[in-house]
């Protein structure tokens, strides 16, 4: 059996001494997330075993399931937890707290429990086991009519599932979804030597998982959102270029190329250039540009966000142009270009345009206006907004709102046993970030929970989900997509 949890949350454990509770805590958390009310007698009294110590042990506990609660933890109270007074008050820290409070019952049978109490250095009085029993029995279907967000009748394997997609769900009949791979971090633990190995390694493991399309970040300096600025981070159309030399499917992009970075014409050159040699896998991913901190270090002007969106329309527009017949002269808001002549043209007959961001009132305007594709933030919900959104900017255009392709980018991790996802997160999680923080932002899960929240973005009207993947990834990360990615082939 699977219990399937949200973290963070509190997980409440009930059952008679004996029952298994303490060695079912031990086996499935880490030691620091159980608060045990018999390790607590043990801290404020004699033993374990010292009930005149109970009272104050059980303050303790409830002082610190507070504060653990309050700083966003998975906890687990390892105590007998049969007095429907004391279950309310786990739910009530939990609600305070903001996060779901599960039951857990172990219904162990009475022989097996006063076995296990007698082999104990100091065991339960027969009198006082006895009652356990019979208040168990009275509390189990008592469980199910208390508001805890779940309740397991029996212990089992633990799961846990971040808590923003821990119900999300998708339609029963699966809609088609394509995936795609986002790589926002170089840096690897054998240096820059091993840089172009590990790259080549990563995009041909994502190119036989199924990814359709892998992209990396137009960066300088690597984002607070994804690492520290003194990371490597490589310089995005040098890296696509490598890229399209060791793939011969995948197709290759930025997510998303500023438009401030470069020289809208050498822009053009550069993407055409890129869609020849790796034999028309380019996809132009364009946005306005906002890390000032980036373009203050190299140089560039940072001018104010009406002029850059200004320049992502002159963009959009100048480089068909410069892609297609003839050498036609372009004048724009902010770019002139006396003739647009880029040589050799690129491989596709249009390379394809992407428009990353969200605004409702400038960006999705312009995807709306120019682009092929856009690129949206966000739960199901949010994207089915932005959707109507785009939907009503296209009818004000005459724009066929199907004729755009819509992707998300979000992060995720994935494996296919819990085991394994535990291994993967313990090996990518920065020293000192709480491991429930990272399971969160990492957005992972196993693959039969990443499968009902994949399929919740392509009921939304998502046609390709793109994974960013956190940390320093493997080829065994990559490969682990393989399986959700098959679940959406249809």
């Amino acid at each position: 059996m699977t219990i399937r949890v949200p973290t963070p949350c509190l997980v409440v454990l009930v059952g008679a001494s004996g029952s298994g509770k303490s060695t079912w805590a031990a086996q499935q958390c880490q030691p620091g997330e159980v608060v045990s009310s018999d390790a607590l007698r043990a801290q404020v009294g004699e033993s374990a075993h010292d009930q005149r110590a109970s009272a104050d042990a059980f303050a303790v506990l409830d002082d610190i399931v507070r504060r653990r609660l309050a700083r966003g933890l998975f906890t687990v109270v390892d105590a007998t937890s049969l007095n429907p007074d004391g279950r309310a008050k786990y739910r009530e820290m939990a609600a305070a707290a903001g996060v779901p409070c599960v039951a857990i019952a172990f219904p162990t049978d009475a022989a097996t429990c006063r076995r296990r109490n007698k082999a104990r250095a100091v065991p339960v009085p027969t009198a006082a086991l006895t009652q356990q029993l019979k208040d168990f029995e009275v509390a189990v279907p008592l469980l199910a009519t208390e508001g805890f967000a779940a309740v397991y009748h029996e212990p089992g394997e633990l799961r846990r599932v971040p808590a923003a997609f821990a119900s999300t769900s998708g339609s029963d009949t699966r809609t088609a979804l394509r995936f795609g791979l986002q790589l926002p971090r170089h840096g690897w633990p054998g240096g820059p030597e091993e840089t172009a190995s590990r790259l080549r390694d990563l995009a041909q493991t994502a190119e036989e998982a199924g990814f359709v399309s892998l992209w990396v970040m137009d960066h300088f300096i690597q984002i607070p959102q994804a690492g520290r600025a003194w990371e490597d981070l490589l310089e995005s159309y040098t890296t696509l270029g490598y890229l399209a030399g060791v793939t011969s499917r995948i197709r290759l992009g930025t997510l998303v190329t500023g438009v401030t970075y470069r020289n809208v014409a050498l822009l053009a050159k550069i993407i055409a250039t890129l869609d020849v040699v790796s034999g028309g896998r380019a996809i132009a991913g364009l946005g306005a540009a906002w890390y000032e901190r980036e373009h203050t270090a190299y140089g560039f002007a940072f001018p104010p966000l009406s002029e850059r969106y200004a320049l992502l329309e002159d963009a959009l527009e100048l480089l068909p142009l410069m892609w297609g017949k003839g050498t036609p002269a372009y004048k724009g808001r902010v770019v002139e270009v006396p003739e647009a002549l880029c040589y050799p043209r690129p491989l596709q007959e249009r390379v394809p345009l992407l428009v990353g961001g969200s605004g409702e009132r400038k960006t999705l305007r312009l995807v709306a206006r120019h682009a092929d594709a856009c690129n949206l933030f966000g739960d199901a919900a949010t994207i089915r907004h932005k959707l109507d959104v785009l939907r009503a900017h296209c009818e004000a255009e005459s724009r066929d709102f199907d004729a755009i392709e819509v992707t998300n980018l979000t992060t995720a991790l994935t494996a296919s046993t819990g085991q394994e996802l535990d291994a993967t997160c313990t090996r990518l999680r920065p020293d000192g970030v709480n491991p429930d923080r990272f399971l969160a932002a990492a957005g992972a899960a196993v693959v039969e929970d990443q499968i009902p929240r994949f399929a919740g973005f392509a009921d939304a009207g998502v046609h390709t989900a793109i994974c960013n993947l956190p940390g320093a990834p493997e080829p065994e990360d990559v490969a682990a997509f393989g399986p959700l990615i098959s679940a959406f082939s249809n």
